[in-house]
């Protein structure tokens, strides 16, 4: 819009003797041109892009809330579902969530609408396989709770007061069991299974590595295999990954 606004501006600095030089107007013009092509590039590189379609087939499910998309044209993204967190693989009902989010979308045509870019990488977003809304079904169903540090639709809480209320999926666990993920993390970095606040300082990346050997840490682990997929990390499937790290 500033550029828009600034383009009179422009105008007015030419003088009249310069407006009759034939190369100074079409020098004005192309100039013109070339500003209301520059200013709409902007206008569409600032514009919000919540909302974006992202369509394609479900190939793998790396846990509760993260799969694998494979797009038509053969790419592979790494999508996180918005406002919910599903139990950790080595929490209880872990397995379980993983195994009802696989019955709903895995090797299935799926909808994705962008919410966000995650600090990872991966596509965050709102999930619709066959009609159904996968984010509020898992909520609904008791296999995830709503992330009330992401949360923007307030409903999702009525959602997880109901299941909770009819004790189902997670919520038919004893009390001392039902530790939010969020918190099971924290508890995990160090070792401890309590629920003291825990600030994670370093952040990784997925990169190349595969094995155990070239993990520096078991929270480097646990990035690896939830984040990056490295399933190789996790040889029993027990979703506990390096057991020399993490033992």
């Amino acid at each position: 819009m500033f550029i828009k606004q600034s383009i009179p501006n422009l105008v007015l600095k030419f003088t009249p003797l310069e407006m009759k030089n034939k190369s100074a107007v079409r020098s004005l013009l192309l100039l013109f041109g070339l500003l209301l092509f520059i200013s709409g590039a902007c206008e569409e590189e600032n514009a919000v892009k919540e909302g974006v379609e992202y369509k394609g087939r479900v190939v793998g499910v790396s846990d509760g809330d993260t799969f694998t998309l494979l797009t038509p044209d053969k790419q592979q993204i790494k999508v996180r579902l918005s406002e919910i967190d599903a139990p950790e693989s080595a929490q209880p009902y872990g397995t379980r969530a993983k195994q009802v989010l696989s019955d709903l979308i895995f090797q299935k045509d799926i909808t994705v609408v962008k919410e966000d870019i995650d600090r990872y990488g991966r596509l965050v977003g709102h999930i619709y396989a066959n009609g159904t809304h996968v984010n509020r079904k898992l909520v609904q169903d008791g296999m995830a709770w709503v992330y009330r540090q992401y949360l923007k639709d307030q409903t999702l809480l009525q959602d997880e007061q109901q299941a909770k209320e009819a004790k189902r999926g997670l919520w038919s666990l004893p009390s001392t069991e039902q530790v939010p993920p969020w918190e099971w993390r924290k508890g995990n970095r160090t070792g401890n299974s309590g629920n003291d606040p825990v600030s994670n300082e370093q952040e990784f990346t997925c990169g190349s590595k595969t094995r155990c050997s070239q993990m520096t840490s078991c929270e480097e682990a646990m990035y690896y295999l939830k984040e990056c997929g490295v399933t190789t990390l996790d040889g029993d499937g027990d979703g506990m990954p390096c057991e020399a790290l993490c033992r």
